[in-house]
């Protein structure tokens, strides 16, 4: 992963602090600014770490209880739009988004909190695609998502990926950099 970031001559920062654990499904980027979950696989010092990297954004930090990750139950599903879970946990940790946060963010709540981590993209050819998982996964949790008519949806079965504490963001790095041909 480092060769190929190297070669796209991306600044790559290397947590040093033995102390310091950051798992990026424990990270956020609205585009705005940083949510960091705090879970049994991320800290308060990694969390300090990615604010000194990312030095023109604002980075906060949420407890997040009940889940692995922080997008075990959330992510972005357009711009300024979190989609978020239903359940306590999920909906505890949102408000302490929303009181860290002087932005306002639009919510999608959807029933299942897995089906709340899905991967937005915005291509220049497409414009606003949003993978998520299949209504045989979630029906109720999909209904939602069909709501969003100005996106093109895109259902990605997550069955086997689930089975090892994995969620869709967990199955790519996106990388915002136009391709040299």
């Amino acid at each position: 992963m480092k060769k190929v970031l190297t070669e796209l001559n991306l600044n790559i920062v290397v947590m040093e602090d033995e102390m310091a654990t950051l798992d990026g499904g424990d990270v956020l980027f609205t585009g705005r600014e940083f949510f960091v979950g705090l879970s049994k696989r991320t800290n308060q010092r990694g969390a300090e770490i990615l604010a000194d990297a990312f030095k023109d954004y604002a980075v906060s930090t949420v407890p997040v209880e009940g889940s692995l990750h922080l997008k075990s139950f959330c992510s972005m599903a357009g711009p300024g739009l979190i989609a978020i879970g239903s359940s306590d946990p999920a909906q505890r940790a949102l408000k302490i988004m929303q009181q860290m946060s002087d932005h306002r963010y639009d919510k999608l709540t959807v029933p299942d909190d897995l089906a709340a981590n899905c991967v937005y993209m915005n291509l220049p050819s497409k414009g606003h695609v949003l993978l998520h998982c299949t209504p045989e996964e979630f029906p109720e949790s999909a209904k939602v998502f069909e709501k969003l008519k100005d996106h093109m949806l895109i259902p990605v079965s997550n069955t086997e990926k689930v089975k090892a504490d994995g969620a869709l963001t967990c199955m790519g790095v996106f990388i915002n950099k136009k391709a040299e041909i």
